[in-house]
């Protein structure tokens, strides 16, 4: 069976976090679909990385930074996609979420960085006139259902991230912007590294997730890119589980 294509010639989509992992992807699908997508990271330019990003533009964001956030949204001219996927889950870095600071910067970063970007963005979106409607798609977790004892902050923030989803989906309807959530199941990125490379970790899941496999970075693109499609125009507010079934699963 071919792989289900899409067409967004025209499209002005901006991922946040784009450089790696499930924003990479996501980016690539838009970009490959004809999409105009501009990137987000946390370098200074796109030269600093190791992948190929030259067929973006490339615009350099601090999803913690206020200032940051606005910067970026003042640089669109225009925008009918926004894909909320920048930051990460601190115990990536060697931090501690139970620290009070440190659960604190996991909301900032995950959950108030994401309204932020959204409300800045929305002036655009509201004028976009793709079809199906403008979209804000965040990216949620099995965190936001399950509690994972070592990710308190991010699986707060992923939880709220839910809440963010229905609250701006009713209040944005009117302005034709439809907004909705994936939530990632275990899937291969930079931040799940550590994770993958351990047995202890990944056994579990997989014995759980009836797919019998974990996730890749294109497993989530390619339903993020149906929801923003016309052929989802009348779905808002909803948050759909990418994983393999883990979430269905006793």
């Amino acid at each position: 069976m071919s792989k289900v294509t899409f067409d967004y010639s025209g499209a002005h989509v901006l991922v946040t976090g784009g450089t790696s992992g499930i924003g990479a992807a996501t980016a690539a699908a838009y970009r490959d679909a004809g999409a105009d997508v501009t990137i987000t990271g946390t370098r200074g330019g796109a030269g600093d990385y190791d992948a190929d990003l030259s067929g973006y533009r490339y615009l350099q964001m601090d999803i913690e930074k206020g200032e940051s956030i606005d910067a970026v949204a003042a640089a669109l001219p225009r925008l009918d996609i926004l894909i909320n996927n920048a930051g990460m889950a601190l115990p990536s870095l060697g931090l501690d979420e139970y620290e009070p600071e440190i659960f604190e910067r996991a909301v900032n970063m995950l959950l108030v960085g994401a309204f932020r970007m959204a409300r800045r963005s929305r002036d655009l979106l509201a004028a976009s006139t793709l079809e199906g409607g403008a979209s804000v798609i965040g990216i949620a977790s099995m965190s936001s259902y399950f509690g994972i004892p070592i990710v308190p902050g991010y699986g707060s923030a992923k939880t709220g991230l839910l809440g963010l989803t229905r609250a701006l989906a009713a209040e944005w309807g009117k302005l034709g912007i439809r907004v909705n959530a994936v939530a990632a199941g275990l899937t291969e990125s930079k931040m799940t590294a550590g994770t993958f490379a351990q047995d202890a970790w990944t056994a579990p899941t997989l014995a759980r997730t009836p797919a019998g496999r974990l996730g890749t970075p294109e497993d989530i693109a390619q339903p993020i890119l149906f929801l923003t499609s016309p052929g989802a125009g009348w779905i808002t507010g909803q948050t759909l589980p990418i994983d393999g079934g883990y979430t269905v699963s006793g």
